[in-house]
């Protein structure tokens, strides 16, 4: 049997956080979406299926084909790449069908016939054609259509996640100095962690899991339930509330909430992050701020693809795309999207959204020193977290540049008529 795992055209929705990323790259709970759906497969040829331009980018990253068609010489069971896996799941393959979530695919069986008959080189198309003509079952499984239903499934993710680890325990450096505030049971801290003097976890609402190579400095709390990913480092002082995903090698200080930050993003210094999905290499400066709650406690509004969306949450904050930059004192305002690759500097409360590449400066959209130093800086902020950018990555920032270069003209522009 083969296994295809694929994004559909709705990978757009989830933007600017899935731009540089593959819906099932996203973070929620403890680890990537692909993790979650790869732990719980059964045996099978994995086959990864995604948008063109990020075809290559995913061979260098990950073990797997990607958009190769073996998948048309077998039973295939296909995978919605938006699947967040928040409970234990056994998969029905007895006979071919598909499960379906608000006429979405969440997962089904196709006999090889069928996938040779209906598939014709298109994603989108073959999922519409099995949808029209083959068996389905309603299911209450969870999809993934929005940046914000990240956040509003995190907190639960952290403590299934937990408790399906089944690790507990103090393994690393703590200082007796540090506190723990409820059961031992609902800690987990790896054996290369150190936890300084004058630390608080508290686990009284929900488990801390604290992984390999995290350090967190004095007068820090930890209040659960949290993540705290691989190499990460909590600042002095730090108040990481509830609901928090750090993937590997952040630096968090200051206060954040029900928040995730995918990966080597930095929020060094004080400055409140809530409700929020910070991308990879975003430097946030010191006292950045986002609000994440209205005066009149109605839903927020997101702007999404150029148009208002409600998201039907009271709380959200901000989508921060890939290697973006703040300065210091930067507000951002409730429900604000953040391009990839764009530098903002403080002025009052900044609009709600900012393509990408942008700069934003004095209160106007600018088109800054362009793409080549845009470049020169990821690859300098990369090489001091030991990384290097990689030719298939900057091809497709390339192509996001082209992709978003219309939109970009279009705010750059209406600055330029009203500051004349």
């Amino acid at each position: 049997m083969k296994i295809l795992i694929y994004e559909d055209r709705n990978w757009i929705n989830l933007t600017p956080i899935s731009y540089l990323k593959v819906v099932f790259e996203l973070r929620c709970g403890f680890n990537s979406i692909l993790e979650k759906i790869v732990s719980i497969l059964p045996e099978g040829d994995v086959i990864l299926f995604v948008r063109d331009y990020l075809k290559d980018l995913c061979k260098k990253k990950f073990n797997y084909k990607v958009n190769e068609e073996d998948f048309l010489k077998d039973d295939v069971l296909i995978i919605n790449g938006r699947w967040l896996i928040d409970r234990d799941v056994e998969f029905d393959l007895k006979e071919e069908e598909i499960y379906i979530k608000d006429d979405e695919i969440v997962y089904g069986l196709i006999k090889r016939e069928n996938v040779n008959k209906y598939w014709n080189g298109d994603i989108d198309e073959f999922l519409k054609n099995l949808l029209s003509n083959l068996k389905t079952k309603k299911t209450d499984f969870t999809i993934i259509k929005y940046p914000w239903d990240l956040i509003c499934y995190n907190l639960q993710l952290i403590k299934f996640e937990f408790k399906k680890r089944n690790k507990a325990g103090i393994l690393g450096k703590f200082s007796d100095k540090a506190c723990i505030y409820g059961s031992e049971k609902d800690v987990f801290i790896a054996s290369t962690a150190e936890i300084y003097p004058s630390v608080v976890i508290d686990v009284s609402e929900g488990p801390v899991y604290i992984d390999e190579g995290v350090k967190i400095f004095p007068f820090s709390v930890i209040i659960g339930p949290s993540y705290i990913g691989e190499n990460t480092q909590i600042m002095p002082g730090a108040k990481i509330r509830e609901g928090n995903s750090f993937g590997p090698v952040c630096r968090i200080g200051g206060e954040v909430e029900e928040s995730i930050f995918h990966s080597y993003s930095n929020k060094y210094h004080d400055g409140f992050i809530g409700h929020s999905y910070v991308g990879e290499f975003v430097n946030l400066g010191a006292l950045t701020t986002n609000s994440d709650l209205k005066n009149d406690y109605s839903n927020v509004s997101v702007y999404l693809n150029g148009k208002p969306v409600d998201t039907g949450q009271l709380k959200v904050g901000s989508f921060i795309g890939d290697h973006t930059k703040t300065s210091i004192g930067t507000l951002f305002n409730t429900g604000t999207i953040v391009g990839i690759m764009c530098n903002i500097t403080a002025n009052n409360i900044l609009p709600k959204y900012f393509p990408s590449f942008i700069w934003f400066v004095n209160g106007k959209f600018m088109k800054g020193y362009g793409l080549e130093s845009s470049l020169e800086t990821v690859r300098i902020s990369m090489k001091r977290r030991n990384r290097e950018l990689l030719k298939e990555e900057e091809a497709a920032i390339r192509n996001i540049y082209e992709m978003t270069e219309t939109e970009r003209k279009t705010y750059i522009e209406k600055s330029r008529k009203i500051s004349k």
